[in-house]
């Protein structure tokens, strides 16, 4: 069984756990208040505290919280990626899977989910989001051991960010038994990535034999250029 690389998800959730606590009480109340300072008083009124201490373990403000909301789906994603058998799955069945595990660890909380992208859909909030979902594909790769260090890193997260924010947009209007049907458009969404992948290993391949074909038809040709 594939331990999950690079991040110590148990050890980042046990440091989390104070912020956790208060984002779980606030989560009750987004679903009615939204990501607002209405629901941190309702949450600090139902744990006993002071709205300040609540605004201290979650600051930056609405799109803070919903970064705090995203980053702990992500280590619950994690943790329940680290128990699985990966070895025996392809690397597209590895994907689903983390796509999976992640929509389902915020399962629960559809509408907060709803209302974050809301927050994160302002144009001054539009730093936050970028951070927020390059985290969440990042742990993705990371949690299935991908290990690449070129362009190809930075390629196969644009990627994956695609085929997870839209999988994301289709679960929220999903009313399908145990979303079998955002199961099944994920399925297709990254059938269509590895088709366009296989697509463009081709042509750069061919690219790159008609690359050498030219340079040594220039050396041949009668044409050429003679030094000066």
């Amino acid at each position: 069984m594939r331990k999950t690389p690079r991040r110590n998800w148990w050890m980042a959730s046990r440091r989390e756990e104070p912020q956790r606590r208060y984002l779980s009480a606030v989560l009750r109340h987004v679903s009615f208040d939204g990501w607002s300072v209405r629901a941190l008083k309702h949450a600090a009124r139902d744990l006993g505290e002071e709205v300040e201490a609540v605004r201290q373990a979650l600051p930056g403000g609405a799109s803070g919280w919903v970064g705090a909301f995203i980053k702990a789906a992500d280590q619950d994603m994690l943790g329940a990626l680290a128990q699985q058998d990966l070895e025996s799955l392809k690397i597209r069945e590895q994907i689903a899977l983390a796509v999976r595990l992640r929509i389902e660890a915020v399962a629960p909380y559809r509408e907060a989910v709803r209302r974050g992208i809301a927050v994160h859909a302002l144009p001054f909030n539009a730093a936050h989001a970028f951070r927020s979902l390059y985290g969440t594909v990042d742990a993705i790769w990371a949690g299935i051991g991908d290990t690449s260090t070129d362009f190809n890193f930075y390629t196969k997260r644009v990627l994956l960010a695609g085929v997870y924010s839209s999988t994301l947009l289709y679960w929220l209007d999903d009313h399908s038994d145990g979303y079998v049907d955002t199961w099944s458009f994920l399925n297709r969404r990254i059938e269509n990535v590895m088709g366009i992948q296989k697509v463009r290993g081709r042509v750069d391949g061919l690219a790159k034999r008609m690359s050498k074909l030219a340079s040594r038809g220039a050396q041949l040709s009668p044409w050429r250029r003679r030094p000066a």
